[in-house]
């Protein structure tokens, strides 16, 4: 396996079947959504250095879909994260989860949370993150029936974060929802800047849906980003939720609140159609 080439490992890759390992039991409240009336499975993306594998989700009939880029937490595109495609799917958009952390390991079968992050997810540059999403419209576009003039982004926890990030990088998003991903952090090669160094200069409008007892995002975090955003013109908005952990939109795991997942499920999609994506 040595002499395996980079191109050919990621061409090798493919999604997680099922849920993360880490994530594992999971909870009985978890929501489980048919592909009835659907094209839904794993495709390749075709990105500088190869491929890497992606879920779509999109209506069986019809074409010209507002499309809707979903970004993974650190579990990777696992069952979760492919549900929530098929949501949307169900509504008419097509709905893309890239893996995006293809090059740097199978978090799906790592059991240890601190493991995925220290082996995998700390090494995934915001540089590569944004490549294989631009690769991922161009496809959407050529290969999926996506209409990319109507381009949503939304994304959780670790995904959370990479929605601003994105948005900042491609004008050409239309609206963004971003779900408790970290806002302030350390700049490092792999991860120069953050969401607060990019919200003043920010085009995109994007929706932060965030939760008022996180103890990974503090409220003072939200609180500067609220004040940068509003030094800029991107009218952007940020929810807090008092008295909601991290993950409340996680119906597999203990963390899941249903009231504040289901609010902001219909915050997204209204944020949506308000801009276009739809």
């Amino acid at each position: 396996m040595k002499d395996l080439t980079r191109r050919q490992f990621i061409i090798a890759s493919s999604l997680a079947a099922g849920f993360a390992l880490a994530v594992r039991p999971i909870s009985a409240q978890v929501i489980t959504t048919d592909s009835k009336g659907l094209i839904a499975g794993e495709v390749k993306i075709p990105v500088a250095d190869g491929q890497i594998p992606a879920y779509r989700a999109m209506p069986a009939t019809g074409s010209n879909f507002p499309t809707i880029l979903v970004i993974q937490e650190i579990f990777g595109v696992h069952e979760h994260i492919q549900d929530i495609c098929r949501r949307l799917a169900k509504l008419g958009y097509l709905a893309i989860a890239p893996e995006m952390f293809a090059r740097q390991g199978d978090v799906s079968q790592m059991s240890d949370i601190q493991e995925i992050i220290s082996k995998v997810v700390s090494k995934v540059p915001d540089s590569q993150v944004m490549s294989d999403l631009d690769a991922t419209v161009k496809w959407a576009a050529q290969s999926s029936k996506g209409n990319t003039k109507e381009l949503g982004i939304t994304g959780f926890c670790w995904g959370g974060r990479i929605v601003w990030l994105y948005a900042a990088h491609n004008p050409n998003v239309k609206a963004g929802v971003a779900w408790y991903g970290r806002l302030v952090s350390e700049s490092t090669p792999l991860t120069p800047k953050h969401p607060i160094d990019i919200a003043a200069n920010l085009k995109v409008p994007i929706l932060g849906l965030y939760g008022g007892s996180d103890n990974g995002i503090p409220k003072e975090t939200v609180e500067k980003m609220r004040t940068a955003l509003k030094a800029g013109k991107s009218s952007s908005e940020i929810v807090l939720y008092p008295n909601t952990p991290h993950a409340f939109f996680a119906d597999y795991r203990p963390s899941y609140r249903k009231q504040q997942a289901e609010d902001g499920w219909k915050k997204m999609l209204a944020w949506f159609q308000k801009y276009g994506v739809a």
